[in-house]
Protein backbone atom coordinates (compact mmCIF):
# COMPACT_ATOMS: atom_id res chain seq x y z
CA UNK A 1 0.00 0.00 0.00
CA UNK A 2 1.36 3.43 -1.05
CA UNK A 3 0.89 6.02 1.65
CA UNK A 4 0.93 10.01 1.36
CA UNK A 5 2.23 12.34 3.83
CA UNK A 6 0.00 15.14 4.33
CA UNK A 7 1.74 17.07 7.14
CA UNK A 8 1.58 17.39 10.80
CA UNK A 9 1.52 19.88 13.53
CA UNK A 10 5.14 18.84 15.19
CA UNK A 11 8.05 21.17 15.54
CA UNK A 12 10.84 18.42 15.82
CA UNK A 13 9.70 15.52 13.53
CA UNK A 14 7.85 13.35 16.00
CA UNK A 15 3.79 12.85 15.62
CA UNK A 16 0.91 14.14 15.16
CA UNK A 17 1.13 13.43 11.82
CA UNK A 18 -1.93 12.47 8.64
CA UNK A 19 -1.02 10.13 5.82
CA UNK A 20 -3.41 9.16 3.17
CA UNK A 21 -3.46 6.23 1.72
CA UNK A 22 -3.70 5.35 -2.19
CA UNK A 23 -7.63 4.69 -1.64
CA UNK A 24 -8.17 7.45 -0.20
CA UNK A 25 -8.50 6.48 3.49
CA UNK A 26 -6.64 8.23 6.50
CA UNK A 27 -3.68 7.16 8.47
CA UNK A 28 -3.52 8.94 11.35
CA UNK A 29 -0.10 9.00 13.93
CA UNK A 30 -0.02 10.51 17.31
CA UNK A 31 0.54 9.65 21.19
CA UNK A 32 -1.64 6.21 21.98
CA UNK A 33 -4.78 6.49 24.31
CA UNK A 34 -3.73 5.35 27.48
CA UNK A 35 -6.18 7.02 29.73
CA UNK A 36 -7.81 3.77 32.03
CA UNK A 37 -11.44 5.93 32.22
CA UNK A 38 -10.80 7.35 28.68
CA UNK A 39 -10.31 3.80 27.15
CA UNK A 40 -13.28 2.47 29.22
CA UNK A 41 -16.04 4.91 27.53
CA UNK A 42 -15.45 3.50 23.63
CA UNK A 43 -17.60 1.33 22.41
CA UNK A 44 -17.30 -1.96 20.13
CA UNK A 45 -13.70 -2.38 19.80
CA UNK A 46 -12.04 -5.08 17.98
CA UNK A 47 -8.89 -6.89 19.25
CA UNK A 48 -6.83 -4.98 16.15
CA UNK A 49 -7.12 -1.48 16.79
CA UNK A 50 -6.09 1.31 18.65
CA UNK A 51 -6.78 4.79 19.67
CA UNK A 52 -4.41 7.73 19.33
CA UNK A 53 -4.82 11.41 20.42
CA UNK A 54 -4.57 13.84 17.39
CA UNK A 55 -4.69 17.59 18.00
CA UNK A 56 -7.02 19.34 16.12
CA UNK A 57 -5.43 21.91 14.51
CA UNK A 58 -3.96 19.06 12.73
CA UNK A 59 -7.13 17.36 10.92
CA UNK A 60 -8.23 21.58 10.52
CA UNK A 61 -4.99 22.23 8.77
CA UNK A 62 -4.07 18.73 7.05
CA UNK A 63 -6.98 16.52 6.90
CA UNK A 64 -8.40 16.61 3.03
CA UNK A 65 -11.41 18.58 2.50
CA UNK A 66 -14.39 16.63 0.24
Amino acid sequence: MKITFLGTTSEDGNCPTLYETETGDIVVQGDRLTDPEALDQLCDVKDSETFVVIPRALLTRFAPKE
